[in-house]
């Protein structure tokens, strides 16, 4: 087959026979590439494709050079030519038109083509190319826009929905290398040790709270009561696709939460906010009954909130899956007794406290993995995933073909050496392929019980955080009447 149809060949031809052209496609996809408005210069230049408009530039990456330290800034010439030495509008991703943030006015040194490892120098490159720009890399972080129209708004920077689930720490051998850390071959070219790989975990609740949770403010006179219980998996991963969040109208939104989700509709009402960053799959809901002062002590809520839900209390891993509702608060008449500095700490210890006593648990990452491989190979699939915690849910034999298609969800955790270890089991005859696919409730134990497996990694992760190895009991948060 290789020798037949090469892969090389065929993605170049199809490109060459399917793509349209800068100036067919840029017509119709200057709507998505550019922020500003669309009768502006900069706009109609993009759409023409034309080489004698003005300068819009979109940096998407840098290439690390031969040169130790510098780069070149590799990016796609929208509108105009770009030449050597001209002056150009350096303009960040935070750029806005009319301010001098993010904005550098410098000439650039040199144009190159670049084709693949190797380097040609350009005098000039017009609308519709890819280009290496030289000059550029001690003004520009990752990307950018680069223009010659002073009313230019930015290019819409690149977007890539990816959830991080794996940390290493980087750290350098020798102390004295610490200003010079970036990349060990390309950049630094100094020493460093990099530490196992972490896994991100979620911390949610599978049950509501077994009792009320009460916190009272540090000066006595303010309290909130709160219960915590799961929200879904399907609305959480509805908010994490966005098609439920803060920006909905709140009366579409509860008839949505109402239909889809089975919401109490004058619940899905009061949503107060989501969590973390505003966009996290955690919801507070206000359940209050005529409480004085209340919409006064919301922002401080809120922040709390925010802050609970990305350091929750198990690890201080963001939260997930959780609801928390607002029974009761009492608060003092006197508005000097119940600022900011009164209600967030009391906030997001009752926040903590009813989340310890809702059955707390941990949820950790999973792949989705799918596998080709020969019939005889099976056997030695099956045993890496078991071993693994693997789980297979479809095997299908492709048709016309000795090879089968297995797809199995595994454990993220589990993944470190895992295209290794099924090489060896199969003789080579297996290829997986491994995407993030969901987050998954850990069974085995409360994370709260240090002999589970869910409480070794908490236990684990605690230490490494510098925190105490044991999780806090909610009585540490919790007050009496």
């Amino acid at each position: 087959m290789r020798n037949f149809l090469p892969a090389a060949d065929a993605l170049l031809e199809m490109v060459v026979l399917h793509l349209p052209s800068p100036i067919t496609a840029q017509k119709y996809r200057v709507e998505t590439l550019y922020e500003g408005p669309m009768d502006d210069e900069a706009a109609v230049g993009i759409s023409n494709c034309d080489p004698k408009g003005p300068l819009m530039l979109y940096v998407s990456k840098m290439v690390p050079t031969s040169d130790k330290g510098r780069f070149y800034a590799f990016g796609r010439v929208f509108s105009g030519t770009v030449k050597s030495g001209l002056k150009v509008r350096i303009q960040g991703p935070n750029y806005q038109p009319g301010s001098k943030t993010d904005l550098f006015i410098k000439a650039i040194q040199r144009t190159v083509l670049m084709m693949g490892r190797f380097i040609e120098p350009l005098e000039d490159c017009p609308a519709g190319n890819i280009v290496g720009l030289v000059g550029v890399d001690q003004f520009l972080l990752k990307s950018g826009t680069l223009t010659t129209l002073e009313t230019a708004h930015n290019l819409k920077v690149m977007k890539f929905s990816v959830s991080p689930v794996v940390q290493v720490a980087v750290e350098v051998k020798n102390a004295q290398d610490l200003p010079k850390l970036d990349l060990e071959e390309d950049h630094a070219g100094i020493p460093l040790k990099i530490s196992d790989p972490v896994v991100a975990y979620r911390e949610t609740v599978t049950a509501k709270s077994s009792m009320t949770a009460l916190s009272k403010s540090p000066n006595k006179h303010n309290r909130i009561f709160m219960v915590a219980e799961p929200i879904t998996e399907e609305l959480s991963k509805d908010i994490e696709a966005g098609k439920v969040n803060p920006r909905d109208d709140f009366k579409i939104r509860a008839r949505y939460l109402a239909d889809n989700h089975e919401w109490d509709i004058t619940d899905a009402r009061k949503i107060w906010c989501f969590g973390p960053d505003t966009t996290g799959p955690n919801l507070i809901v206000d359940q209050t009954k005529a409480v004085a002062y209340l919409n006064e002590i919301k922002d401080s809520c809120v922040a709390a909130f925010q802050w609970a839900t990305k350091e929750g209390p198990v690890g201080e891993e963001n939260m997930r899956s959780t609801r928390y509702n607002i029974l009761d608060v009492v608060l003092h008449a006197d508005a000097i007794h119940r600022g900011g500095g009164q209600i967030i700490s009391t906030c997001r210890r009752v926040v903590y406290a009813s989340a310890l006593l809702a059955e707390p648990a941990i949820q950790e990452p999973v792949f989705l993995v799918e596998i080709q491989c020969p019939e005889q190979a099976m056997g030695g699939i099956y045993s890496v995933l078991n071993r693994k915690r693997g789980m297979v849910f479809s095997e299908e034999q492709r048709p016309g073909t000795p090879l089968f298609n297995i797809k199995a969800y595994l454990p993220v955790n589990e993944s470190f050496g895992f295209t290794t270890e099924l090489r060896q089991a199969t003789g080579g005859q297996a290829f997986p392929q491994m995407i993030f696919s969901h987050w998954d409730t850990m069974r085995g134990g409360s994370p709260m019980d240090p002999t589970t497996k869910p409480g070794a990694i908490i236990n684990t992760m605690r230490i490494r955080k510098g925190l105490k190895p044991e999780v806090p009991p909610y009585t540490e948060y919790y007050d009496k009447l």
